[in-house]
């Protein structure tokens, strides 16, 4: 027998060509309506579930994809940027090996939360998607042998038919053949008629019982896996998204620990930062300080520095005396420094109890925080400020907005100013370290 390929000869070839011509016969009569169709009502519908399921399952398989794909790339993503600052971070700063050591973990965070996501997800979604083709190409296998049973089914009711008419034709011979047949030969001749008529009626009823058999038994096995298939696909989205959303949380609860580490890390070294800075600036104004020519507005560019202590009123008094009666014999004058005076001896002008500079022993009015005494002049630079002489007491108030306050000045309001007026408005800021509290 003449081969046309591995596997397949030309008898073969030939059955499947009149197959496919006889199908398309059937349905080109089926859809001009001269031939009835099988119609299954309950299976078209399990077949119309069918399509919708796999067509949401594979919108469901690409966006996962999608989702471990992007995964992947944040993964790719966050390892360089961990990288960057790992090689940015110098050894000096602080936190280098705690640094180091987060970059690793992150890392290793990723790669299991990666892993399981495809372990516990995405190898699942393949196998729920396997099912499908096997199982279209059955309907699609039942949909051409349901057109192989209805063509057996009207085959045979031709046959039916068409046995009719013989039997008919078969009773009533034409006069020719009654004519030109003897009598003996008239019978021959009807029952080879009959025996014709009946062998094609009998091949077509096999044929017909022949595609009814390999339709049903497809049918029934599809008739009971499609209704399961259906049905599970409530349990598969449930476990998948289950998987998801935990394998999510735990990620996101692990990296949330390591950011909190991270950040952390970040405030210490800007603290680090600022105590060098200040340092820095403290050690830059102290050297400005022993300049004489340096002018007071900058003061304010570092945190403030006690300015060397003037001399003592009394010693300037006495100089003042002998310079004024030098050529004068004078008697010496007992100059003491104000402790040392009687109660009932006169305060010198410039005395830091005068009511001019306040009182020590003034009653503290409400919403002052305590008192300090300036040891220092410090003359204003901005309108904020206050202008301080030395021996002046000062109500320190607290700022209404804490966030206001530079590190190293005070708020308050003289209490020269408070004794005369009853007034704390009229306040401003000055250098802490210019006074001392009392």
């Amino acid at each position: 027998m003449a081969e046309t390929g591995k596997g397949v000869n030309a008898g073969k070839l030939a059955s499947n060509v009149q197959k496919r011509i006889t199908r398309a016969q059937e349905k080109m009569m089926q859809k001009l309506g001269k031939a009835d169709e099988t119609k299954d009502t309950a299976f078209e519908e399990s077949v119309a579930n069918f399509n919708k399921q796999m067509t949401e399952g594979t919108k469901l398989q690409r966006d996962l994809r999608a989702y471990l794909a992007a995964v992947k790339t944040m993964h790719e993503s966050s390892k360089r940027l961990q990288d960057c600052l790992a090689d940015m971070y110098e050894p000096d700063w602080f936190g280098k090996e705690e640094m180091d050591a987060l970059a690793e973990d992150t890392d290793v965070i990723w790669d299991d939360f990666y892993q399981k996501l495809v372990d516990s997800a995405l190898i699942s979604m393949d196998t729920y998607m396997a099912q499908f083709p096997e199982i279209k190409a059955r309907i699609a296998k039942r949909e051409r042998k349901l057109v192989d049973f209805d063509s057996a089914r009207h085959h045979f009711a031709s046959i039916q038919k068409s046995k009719k008419k013989d039997e008919a034709k078969i009773a009533k011979p034409l006069a020719l053949m009654e004519k030109a047949a003897p009598g003996w030969a008239q019978g021959i001749i009807t029952a080879h008629q009959i025996a014709q008529t009946n062998l094609s009626r009998s091949q077509a009823e096999e044929e017909l019982g022949k595609a009814q058999k390999v339709f049903e038994e497809i049918s029934y096995d599809l008739q009971e896996e499609l209704p399961t298939l259906w049905n599970s696909r409530v349990g598969f989205y449930v476990t998948t998204f289950q998987n998801v959303a935990g394998l999510e949380e735990k990620f996101h609860r692990e990296m949330g620990k390591l950011n909190q580490n991270l950040f952390d890390i970040m405030t210490k070294l800007e603290e680090q930062r600022q105590a060098n800075e200040a340092a820095a600036n403290h050690n830059a104004t102290a050297a400005s300080e022993s300049d004489t020519t340096t002018p007071a507005s900058k003061l304010r560019l570092g945190p403030p520095v006690p300015r060397p202590p003037r001399p003592s009123p009394a010693k300037d008094a006495k100089t003042d005396i002998i310079n004024l009666f030098e050529d004068a014999v004078v008697p010496d004058i007992n100059v003491t420094t104000p402790s040392q005076t009687d109660t009932s001896a006169t305060t010198p002008p410039n005395d830091a109890t005068t009511v001019t500079n306040g009182s020590s022993d003034a009653e503290v009015p409400s919403g002052v925080a305590y008192k300090v005494k300036a040891m220092h002049d410090y003359a204003a630079t901005d309108s904020d400020e206050l202008d301080l002489k030395a021996g002046d007491i000062v109500l320190v108030l607290p700022f209404d907005n804490p966030d206001e306050q530079d590190e190293g000045w005070l708020l308050g309001v003289k209490e020269s100013h408070w004794l005369v007026n009853k007034d704390l408005t009229a306040k401003g800021v000055f250098p802490e370290n210019f006074t001392q509290r009392l």
